[in-house]
């Protein structure tokens, strides 16, 4: 799939255009776009620009669509296997934009989703070899980083010296959080346990390229070994963020040059860390027996830190003005360490830790990750020992795939997006639902899984009430002007690409510092495609996760068209 760049930067829909998914479809996976009410009742694929029709078929019922205030009818050419590049027709409505169908359809996004974290590195220049216009100077080599006087203890005062390089920039800005690097690097080696031949296969073009090691882990490295070093080795707890005290300006990495600082243990961070280094530790097995080692030794040291302190609630200092992520429940963060814990170890006392019974299932977010001891759980299910609950384990994945596809199946998208999803970082939401109906599909095969995954996909790539890809780079009307510093700040028209857009929620935070207007108040359309909408365009590196994740389970799970 070439890389198309787009000529603008929409904000709303053209009232009357055909949605779908802007870049295609795998030849035997579900194919469905939204098309607004009118007086047609049928539809025409034609081969892109021309009069040539390969199929036709009946426009679903009319829908009131309240989140985005359209009625719109769906139409369904899933039969439509024939690779090839095609439009959709109806009277009375322009062409829909061009599409592919074919056998590696989201091979290139994903790599774009997975090289985005590349471009987000923190403490290394970007070399033209591997990032082409896109090459920047180093920013941030956090060799010299500051105790701030909330982590300070005994051996590492306040004003103490130590050394935390690598990771990834969280998001728009440049700071880096341990929260949320939590669930972006579990999503990710996720995504490997699960399709490690997809990922084997990959050549991202960045700078460990070719060193034996799949580039997903390569990548998923860099941010691992920064996560090491937020670890006070004299007691196993594990610092919530390095940051600045203030946000950066729009400036590119090598010109933000305040101090930094790590900021106050947290139970939250030890979790997290704990769930992840315990993931990773398995992972990298295969690759470096002794990092592997390590990783599980810090993994323990983490979770016995949080034992220890299980109520070390994050609380921003004063003079300290950047993302929180707080969060006054860790429940959920304890029964995710303690599965993963247990499927690295098989100590059974982890799985009791886990309090099973108990634990319900949601949409995975940062501060909610009780599911993703579920989905792991569910994909090491044949190596678990007798401790684990099998049946409890499939229950709970394929009872939240039933209430996602239930949805899916009443919304007049075709979408698991309710009116409540559109939040922060609804784009995320989306992919982390198709992420657990994808876990479903796994355990059993329902087709309907599949298909309300797939509609997740679509919604990100153009299937929206905002008729935009929101992957920057992909689709010919694709996000252009994300809230991402080095976006903004390197004087490239283009964004970026592979960068997922935070997506529209009707709280629009950002209003009273954004001299463009939102074109809309409503929840699915309330989206700015502008650098000023940290609310509704910002990039974050927990939202890209479930886009690598969904896009290669797609490339891996749809079966082949039949003939």
């Amino acid at each position: 799939m070439a890389l198309l760049l787009a000529c603008g930067g929409a904000s709303a829909a053209p009232a009357a255009d055909i949605k779908l998914n802007q870049l295609g479809f795998l030849p035997g996976a579900a194919k469905v776009a939204v098309v607004p009410d009118g007086g047609a009742r049928a539809f025409t694929v034609v081969k892109a620009g021309s009069d040539a029709v390969v199929r036709s078929g009946t426009l679903g019922a009319a829908a009131a669509a309240q989140d985005s205030g359209e009625t719109v009818r769906l139409a369904d050419f899933s039969a439509l296997t024939v690779p090839g590049r095609y439009q959709l027709r109806v009277a009375g409505l322009p062409d829909s934009l061009p599409f592919e169908i074919g056998a590696a359809a989201y091979q290139a996004v994903n790599a774009a989703a997975i090289k985005a974290y590349y471009f987000n590195r923190a403490g290394i220049a970007l070399d033209a070899r591997q990032a082409g216009v896109y090459a920047r100077a180093a920013g941030h080599p956090d060799t010299q980083v500051l105790i701030h006087e909330s982590a300070a203890s005994p051996s590492r005062p306040a004003g103490a010296v130590i050394s935390s390089p690598k990771g990834w920039y969280d998001a728009g800005d440049y700071n880096k959080y341990i929260v949320n690097s939590g669930i972006a690097t579990y999503t990710l080696l996720a995504a490997y346990e699960d399709f490690p031949a997809f990922f084997r296969a990959q050549n991202l073009n960045i700078p460990e390229s070719g060193n034996g090691v799949p580039d997903l882990l390569n990548e998923a490295r860099w941010n691992l070994d920064w996560m090491l070093t937020m670890q006070d080795p004299a007691d196993g707890g594990v610092y919530h963020k390095l940051t600045n005290k203030s946000f950066d300006g729009m400036v590119m990495p090598a010109q933000a040059t305040q101090p930094r600082y790590v900021v106050q243990k947290s139970t939250a961070a030890a979790l997290d860390f704990a769930a992840v280094m315990a993931t990773a530790s398995r992972v990298y097995a295969p690759h470096d027996k002794a990092l592997a080692a390590r990783m599980l030794t810090a993994a323990q040291a983490a979770w016995r830190w949080a034992q220890a302190h299980p109520r070390a609630y994050y609380r921003q200092p004063q003079d300290v003005s950047t993302g929180d992520y707080g969060d006054h429940d860790v429940s959920d963060e304890f029964a995710w360490a303690a599965a993963e814990l247990f499927i690295t170890t098989g100590d059974a006392a982890y799985y009791r830790a886990m309090n099973a019974p108990a634990l319900q299932a949601t949409v995975p977010t940062w501060s909610d990750v009780r599911t993703l001891a579920w989905l792991s759980l569910a994909r090491h299910r044949k190596t678990l020992n007798a401790a684990a609950d099998q049946a409890l384990i499939a229950a709970r994945v394929d009872g939240l795939a039933q209430r996602l596809a239930a949805a899916w199946q009443q919304s007049p998208y075709g979408i698991t997006l309710q009116t409540r999803d559109y939040v922060w970082g609804s784009n995320a939401v989306v992919l982390n639902q198709a992420m657990v109906l994808l876990h479903a599909y796994r355990l059993n095969g329902r087709r309907a899984y599949l298909d309300a995954a797939q509609s997740g996909l679509d919604y990100v790539l153009g299937r929206n009430a905002v008729d935009i890809s929101f992957v920057t780079g992909y689709g010919a009307r694709s996000t252009m002007h994300p809230h991402h510093r080095p976006s903004e700040a390197d004087g490239i028209a283009a964004p970026v690409p592979g960068f997922l857009a935070g997506g529209p929620q009707p709280g629009q935070q950002d209003r009273q510092g954004c001299a463009a207007p939102y074109p809309s108040a409503l929840p699915a359309t309330s989206y700015l495609d502008n650098v000023c909408s940290y609310a509704s365009n910002e990039i974050a590196i927990n939202w890209n996760a479930p886009l690598v994740y969904v896009s290669a389970a797609l490339e891996a799970l749809t079966p082949a068209a039949a003939n």
